[in-house]
């Protein structure tokens, strides 16, 4: 079958809308093509479209429906959203991440980020075919090291919540944002009411993450409640 190269860097294939849709995203065109080439054996996984940079790959996302998407690793490195900005343009894709060498902290993120497998990028293709069929039907393809990295960054993270901590210094404007994440506001909730813009909030956030030991809103909510932050600091501080 033949491709078509389009003017916004990524390549469509023309071929029947069925079975399992899969989107590779990958800097490197021999791969591209191997991995093409082995799902062109199957009869239920159709490669609708190719990608080689980020960019290339949110476009093909919004122009063909996809139920799964394979990522090179490299191409996320150092883009801390780029998961969750998948996730929020395609929800129906499953990603599975290739990575050249795995590591725990890595691992255990895209984990956390909503990734639904990491695999190595020499991963035999029956494995590979395997892992885009079980995870297409809506399971998690994980290893057992990887399961053990998982399970003991949710554990050490549950003990850091529950375990008694330094109090940290938090500005009264941290304070007001703190208050307003434990009432479940939004960004632009939160903004209207500190008197800024959603952007400032979201510098405020990262800088309170960082200082709390925790990762996103669900977490920062949950140290408020086990450590009853807020009690801490004047109400004056908090939200009136």
């Amino acid at each position: 079958m033949k491709d078509r190269s389009l003017q916004d860097g990524f390549e469509e294939d023309h071929i029947p809308n069925e079975g399992i849709r899969v989107i590779l995203a990958d800097s490197q065109a021999i791969y591209r093509v191997g991995i093409r080439k082995v799902f062109a054996l199957e009869d239920d996984i159709r490669v609708v479209a190719q990608a080689e940079t980020l960019s290339n790959l949110y476009s093909a996302l919004q122009r063909f429906p996809a139920d799964v998407v394979i990522l090179e690793g490299n191409l996320i490195a150092g883009v801390v959203d780029a998961i969750p900005e998948l996730i929020r343009r395609a929800p129906q894709a499953k990603i599975i991440v290739q990575v050249t060498e795995s590591n725990e902290a890595t691992t255990v993120e895209l984990y956390r980020r909503g990734v639904r497998g990491v695999v190595p990028r020499a991963i035999s293709p029956d494995l590979l075919v395997k892992c885009v069929r079980k995870i297409s039907a809506g399971e998690t393809w994980i290893d057992n090291q990887s399961v053990s990295w998982v399970i003991e960054a949710y554990r050490a993270q549950a003990a850091a919540i529950m375990s008694p901590r330094n109090k940290p210094h938090l500005s009264p404007k941290e304070v007001q944002i703190i208050s307003c994440i434990t009432r479940g506001m939004r960004n632009k909730e939160i903004a209207y009411h500190v008197g800024t813009t959603e952007q400032v909030i979201k510098n405020y956030l990262r800088k309170i993450y960082d200082k709390l030991g925790v990762s996103d809103r669900l977490e920062l909510a949950l140290y408020c409640m086990h450590h009853q932050l807020l009690k801490d600091y004047p109400q004056e501080q908090q939200l009136p």
